[in-house]
């Protein structure tokens, strides 16, 4: 697919692709999915040339600032680099149950220390009965996530 292409079909309304036969479509999703693995993996190979250039200085410049996370600015050039090396925490919920409980027993509000979300497996809340199910229905709203449909040819196609 080339980039003439790729403009063509982005200029082509969604209602004329539409009308275009199964087979064409599913070569264009072929094609297109094609395209985007390789442009991807390029992306990615031009990330890790990135990384191995800049890592180090990006690390010292932290460490001279006294800090393991967080963004660093500098100059390569007439190019400016901003690395940023984002910090995430992750929470044991066990220990965290735990640990509010304990808040809550010795008289405190652990609101005030904790953000308290819950969650209801939707395996489990199926196999419930219904005297169970019903307590929680008012509490459950159900949304849909973006449409997919994927197309496969019924039988080989030479020409595809």
């Amino acid at each position: 697919m080339t980039a003439a292409i790729l403009h063509e079909i982005q200029a082509t309304p969604v209602a004329e692709l539409a009308q275009q036969p199964g087979e064409a479509l599913h070569r264009l999703q072929l094609d297109a999915g094609d395209l985007l693995a390789a442009v991807k993996a390029v992306v990615e190979h031009i990330d890790r040339a990135v990384d191995l250039k800049y890592a180090d200085r990006a690390r010292q410049l932290r460490l001279a600032a006294g800090k393991d996370t967080g963004v660093v600015h500098f100059d390569d050039g007439t190019v400016r680099v901003t690395a940023d090396l984002p910090k995430k925490v992750d929470w044991d919920q066990n220990q965290l149950a735990d640990i509010a409980r304990r808040i809550a027993a010795s008289g405190d509000d652990p609101t005030q220390y904790l953000e308290i979300s819950y969650r209801v497996s939707e395996t489990k809340f199926h196999a419930w009965p219904e005297s169970l199910k019903s307590a929680f229905v008012p509490a459950r709203t159900v949304k849909t996530g973006k449409p997919a449909f994927r197309l496969a040819l019924l039988k080989e196609n030479a020409s595809c």
